[in-house]
């Protein structure tokens, strides 16, 4: 995930000269007539493109399948960094996250009150109770994708337990509104927010899901809260990720003191989050999942 930013260029689509418009094209540009924020062509990805993003998130999953079976009460969070970095390399991949403008290791570890971009310490013991999430992007072949999973260490409490479980829902309430293509990503960020909502959890602002496959992070922004038809469409060919981070309090985080990175991402008022993150291909039928 990265921080939210808004663009608006007039004109991003057009119809290459000599070439008659597709269907496509014609959806597009009626919504760019109206005033809408329509994608790049460059945010198309090639068929090419495409089946290398797709393989680079099988590895993707396999990482964090690997964890799964591994992580455990009691290792450190330095230890599942080893597991991702060491099972990502003898697979012929890179973990994108290790030495990317600054972050020091393979994976971000985030427990219990990190939102995101916790990083992996040898001084970080999982305990019984712990809800922790692991985020993991691959780099297979020069493509992208990224994906996290939560964990509960053990038993934990069935408030951390309805967080979890809710903060799941979420993703999944946004990908529902990608059944079909042409939406737009105020279409997700509402679903997502007003089903959080309704559980009394808020959703963080500050951060947001993105583009994603030719590179680490892509237009556009998927903002996890707003209002619908606002955003970038949404069209076939693109690939981003849905990762709403949701706060058991308020939406407000700040960074950590102790964090000589600057990197870390807490709640503000010390409660715990939850997130879950697919990376996904928009196509004529809805989105596919690449990697989770």
């Amino acid at each position: 995930m990265h921080m939210a930013s808004t663009k608006r260029i007039k004109n991003r689509w057009f119809v290459p000269a000599g070439l008659e418009p597709t269907e496509m094209d014609l959806k597009i540009l009626a919504w760019q007539e109206k005033g809408k924020i329509v994608p790049t062509r460059d945010l198309i990805k090639t068929h090419q493109q495409i089946e290398g993003i797709r393989q680079a998130g099988k590895l993707n999953t396999a990482v964090l399948d690997h964890v799964a079976e591994h992580i455990h009460e009691g290792m450190s969070t330095l230890q599942i960094d080893q597991l991702v970095y060491d099972f990502t390399t003898q697979h012929g991949g890179i973990p994108a996250p290790l030495h990317y403008e600054g972050f020091p290791n393979s994976c971000c570890t985030s427990i219990n009150d990190v939102v995101c971009h916790g990083i992996p310490s040898e001084d970080d013991i999982l305990t019984e109770g712990d809800i922790i999430n692991v985020d993991c992007t691959t780099i297979l072949n020069g493509y992208y994708a990224d994906a996290s999973r939560m964990f509960i260490i053990g038993h934990t409490t069935p408030e951390r337990q309805r967080l979890v479980d809710v903060a799941w829902d979420c993703l999944k309430e946004g990908e529902k509104v990608c059944a079909n293509p042409y939406v737009f990503v105020g279409d997700i960020g509402n679903a997502i927010a007003r089903l959080a909502h309704s559980h009394g959890y808020s959703v963080v602002r500050d951060l947001c899901g993105h583009g994603v496959g030719v590179d680490f992070h892509e237009e556009p922004d998927i903002v996890h809260y707003g209002r619908k038809g606002t955003g970038m469409l949404l069209v076939p060919g693109m690939t981003f990720t849905i990762e709403p981070m949701i706060n058991e309090g308020d939406w407000e985080v700040c960074g950590d003191a102790e964090d000589p990175t600057e990197w870390i991402v807490l709640t503000e008022d010390g409660t715990d989050s939850a997130q879950w993150e697919h990376t996904y291909l928009m196509t004529e039928n809805g989105v596919e999942i690449l990697t989770h």
